[in-house]
């Protein structure tokens, strides 16, 4: 698996090049980076190298809702890593709470519950990439 602090040097890489785009991959993961026209944008597009054995999200009872990651970019579930998280399993959230950040291209964007609710899971990594409209948390 391709780890965050190579992606992030592979990033920094691109940005101080003339490159359009680089492509990683590995034995579980193809990563392809690609520059958007602004100097120092990178867009992340992952895909699996390979079909791999998933694990499969607890069941959703039919009233939970998913929150889904609304960028790519690195999952965090605390402000920084000594932190509490924003949010756990049976914690009761409001609309507009946070409940977690994603970091894209150096930014940390903070994201919100769409609804008010109780987490019932958690189904993101603390610290792994996710892509856009991966589910992160189901929330009832």
């Amino acid at each position: 698996m391709i780890d965050i602090a190579t992606l992030k040097e592979y990033i920094k890489v691109l940005e101080d090049s003339s490159l359009a785009s680089i492509e990683l991959s590995d034995e579980i993961n193809s990563i392809r980076l690609e520059k958007n026209g602004t100097a120092g944008c990178v867009a992340v597009n992952a895909q699996p190298a390979a079909v791999a054995e998933v694990p499969e999200a607890p069941a959703a009872a039919d009233s939970d809702k998913t929150l889904k990651a609304p960028i790519v970019g690195v999952f965090y579930t605390a402000p920084s890593p000594d932190a509490q998280p924003y949010v756990s399993v049976g914690k009761k959230v409001k609309k507009g709470d946070v409940v977690c950040i994603i970091e894209a291209m150096k930014c940390m964007n903070e994201i919100q519950a769409e609804e008010d609710g109780e987490i019932t899971a958690v189904l993101a990594i603390n610290g792994e990439l996710v892509e856009y409209g991966q589910p992160l948390f189901q929330i009832r």
